[in-house]
């Protein structure tokens, strides 16, 4: 049904014309037909910004003039979309429920002659809406004189409908749309540029580089007034590597994780990587991708999705969000790279020793040690294949081993490089065992084409059975040491009882350090004697420790834990000295031509500082070289050939004398002895005792003897505790004796006491 409008526009030309922009030019003063059923209002598609315009009137042929004049048109870029109300009540109602209203077109009188200005007073104090650009209009000025309004009221415009021609009206409306959105840009920049501020500082204080990417998400999303659904890639680690999605939510969360290369929508990781080659933001129809730059090389690029092309002020507001944030960025990757090098090894890529700790320390805090095993595999001769294949190739050895373990294990247990030349690994029994973990190694490694045959041997521990976090790598070690004493290439459990002699172990050497300053190592002397005139000719330095209990503790439990733990060096040190001091005042009491005898342990011998050592001890005790005998075991004389012949003429060029110490225990090359610049041959106590008894040691002992007439060194036997064994070596040419036959241990004073009485003797 078409119904006639009584309501005349006037236009001043009272000319027809064309339409223009969708507003008719027409004569105003022809009548207009429009349907009842046609509300004037075009419903903007979705994702469509538009104009929201309320009318408020009485006149239900002004409201249908209104949507006539500004029917089909677009302002300022935007559709119009209507919100109609016929009294003051109904837009009270109105405004309280819908929002972005921009402008108002307000009726003066209609229930009452001033409910159009109460009607302004709600909206702008009540509703609060202040940006809301108002027109007043009415047919009756006289109830609301204009100057009065104006002054009283917080409208921004005043028309009398006579004057509001279907021109002017698009004229009046057009530049209160404008006022609108300058006021709205202006606002939305305030409010984006608090929230760039904002979310500058909070990113600032986000170090973990997934968390920050979702923080990303978070605030582009307030940004925009967008729901967050994004996705965010972000280069790999020190920049080398491409892009992995870091944080995804909404309709992309299936993303997360994915390379960009091969995300599930071909077409967003195209753009994504255009925008990250191209280091700018675009701006799409429906989307945009935003890249944030890092001087650090990680990166990042945002995806999300607009649904409509964003305005000016809009884009303007993700530059700044951008630039702002790439500072933000840099303090994440920083602290990244840190996190990575701290906790990540370098070779491997795998956690570090620190990092598995800290997944042992983890375990037990989540209660679920008792379900887990530890294991640590040390890889057999890897120094070996490092030096004959260098270190590039060990390398390159180690990677090997390192992947292949992370493919086996699966992602439920954690796999770290915990030393060099081992690995460490956390998880249920049912893979870390040793018969799963062995299987891992029957099979040969490629190393620069070539096959690598690798074993290793494990140590492992059952968290169950480990007393807390900090004891069990420790446990776990325990039982790798005590692998690699039974046989390479074996594995070994910890058990408590193997805990407790190591700690008893780790005690003692505490306590060791603590002796060798505190006085309660000492010295004693075992006289040795010329078989043929038997009188004194020296005395072998032996060293005791008696605990702070009064304890004597054997040397055969100590010696080998001081040569393990490099403090034999210091401890030799000070037995030397000792032993030189001792001597000079012998010598001072009339035995010039009695010698000092001192072991020197494999460490020492190696030691770089040892041909120094001897030399800063001769001119601190002012002792004669040449009444110094040095004894080396058999199997330092074996060490190195070139070598120890070298420092042994060293020792020998100071004047001092040396002897092989139990001699026969070991495996010397009788020709390569004949070399050595050697004094004196020390026969071994476990053969002296048998001597008596026809047997092996009976040969052995001869053979010594003969060996070192053949070879022009003397002979000395150790450990001679009756007659018999004394009479036998005499008989046999033996040149020297000491044990208990002769004389028990003695300390110094006792020593120059015995002296004196065989010298009286």
């Amino acid at each position: 049904m078409l119904k006639k409008i009584p309501y005349h526009y006037h236009d001043n030309n009272n000319q027809l014309g064309t339409k223009e922009n969708g507003v008719s030019n027409e004569g105003d003063d022809e009548l207009r037909f429009i349907s009842e059923d046609d509300g004037g209002c075009d419903v903007p598609k979705p994702g469509q910004r538009s104009w929201r315009i309320l009318l408020v009137d009485d006149d239900e042929d002004v409201h249908l003039a209104t949507l006539y004049a500004l029917k089909n048109i677009k302002i300022l870029g935007r559709p119009l979309e209507f919100l109609r109300a016929r009294s003051a009540t109904e837009a009270r109602a109105l405004v309280q429920k819908e929002a972005d209203i921009a402008v108002a077109l307000i009726d003066v009188v209609m229930e009452t002659k001033d409910a159009g200005l109460l009607l302004v007073k709600f909206i702008r104090e009540e509703v609060g809406l202040i940006d809301t650009r108002i027109i007043l209009r009415t047919g009756q000025p006289g109830y609301a004189p204009e100057n009065n309004v104006i002054r009283d009221y917080d409208i921004n415009d005043y028309k009398t409908k006579s004057e509001l021609t279907s021109g002017k009206l698009y004229a009046t409306v057009t530049a209160a749309l404008r006022s609108y959105s300058q006021i709205c840009t202006i606002n939305a920049n305030r409010r984006g540029l608090a929230l760039v501020v904002r979310a500058s500082a909070e990113l600032m204080l986000v170090l973990d580089i997934r968390d920050f990417a979702s923080s990303v998400i978070g605030h582009v999303a307030t940004l925009l007034d967008l729901p967050p659904q994004a996705l965010i890639c972000t280069r790999d680690a020190e920049g080398s590597g491409g892009f992995h999605v870091a944080a995804a939510t909404g309709r992309f969360a299936q993303y997360q994780g994915q390379a960009l290369d091969s995300l599930g929508d071909p077409d967003i990781g195209r753009m994504m990587e255009r925008t990250a080659y191209k280091k700018r933001n675009e701006f799409l129809a429906g989307c945009a991708t935003l890249f944030v730059g890092s001087s650090l090389g990680r990166d990042m690029v945002v995806f999300i999705e607009t649904p409509a092309p964003l305005e000016d002020n809009e884009r303007q507001l993700v530059e700044v969000f951008c630039t702002n944030i790439s500072v933000c960025l840099d303090n994440a990757a920083l602290v990244a790279r840190l996190h990575d090098q701290a906790y990540f090894d370098p070779l491997s890529r795998l956690p570090n020793r620190p990092h598995f700790v800290e997944k042992i320390k983890e375990a037990f805090t989540t209660g679920k040690a008792s379900q887990l095993t530890l294991a640590v595999i040390d890889i057999d001769h890897f120094a070996e294949a490092n030096d004959a294949f260098g270190y590039h190739y060990g390398d390159r050895l180690l990677r090997a081993i390192a992947v292949r373990l992370s493919a086996a294990v699966g992602p439920d247990v954690v796999i770290a490089r915990v030393a060099g030349d081992a690995f460490g690994l956390l998880g249920g029994d049912s893979v870390v065992n040793p018969t799963f973990l062995a299987e891992l190694f029957r099979t040969d490694f490629v190393v620069d084409g070539n096959e690598h045959a690798v074993s290793a041997t494990f140590g492992l521990a059952c968290l169950s059975e480990v007393d807390s976090a900090a004891d069990a790598m420790q446990d776990a070690s325990i039982a790798l040491k005590r692998a690699k004493l039974e046989h390479r290439g074996h594995y070994c459990y910890y058990t408590r009882s193997m805990g407790g002699e190591v700690r008893a172990r780790v005690h003692l050497m505490q306590d060791l350090r603590r002796a060798l300053g505190a006085g309660s190592l000492f010295l004693l002397f075992q006289p040795q004697i010329n078989l043929s005139s038997g009188l004194p000719v020296g005395a072998e330095t032996l060293l005791r420790w008696r605990t702070d209990d009064g304890q004597l503790v054997p040397p055969d439990q100590f010696i080998p834990m001081a040569e393990d733990s490099g403090l034999i060096v210091a401890i030799g040190d000070w037995v030397l000295r000792g032993a030189c001091r001792e001597l000079v005042a012998l010598v001072a009491e009339g035995f010039a031509n009695f010698r000092i005898a001192v072991n020197v342990s494999v460490v020492q011998f190696r030691h770089p500082d040892f041909i120094d050592m001897l030399e800063r001890v001769i001119t601190e005790t002012g002792v004669n070289p040449a009444n110094v005998e040095l004894e080396i075991t058999e199997s330092v004389a074996m060490l190195d050939p070139e070598r120890i012949v070298t420092l042994l003429k060293q020792i020998k060029e100071f004047g001092f004398t040396v002897a092989i110490d139990d001699f026969g225990t070991g495996f010397s090359s009788l020709a390569y002895l004949q070399r050595l610049p050697v004094d004196r041959l020390k026969i071994d106590r476990g053969f002296v005792s048998r001597i008596t008894f026809e047997g092996e040691a009976k040969n052995i002992a001869e053979m010594i003897i003969d060996l070192g007439r053949n070879l022009g060194m003397e002979i000395i036997a150790e450990g001679v505790e009756d007659t018999l064994q004394a009479d036998y070596l005499r008989a046999r040419g033996c040149h020297e004796a000491q044990g208990f036959f002769y004389a028990r241990p003695l300390d110094a004073a006792g020593l120059l006491e015995w002296l004196h009485q065989q010298k009286s003797c």
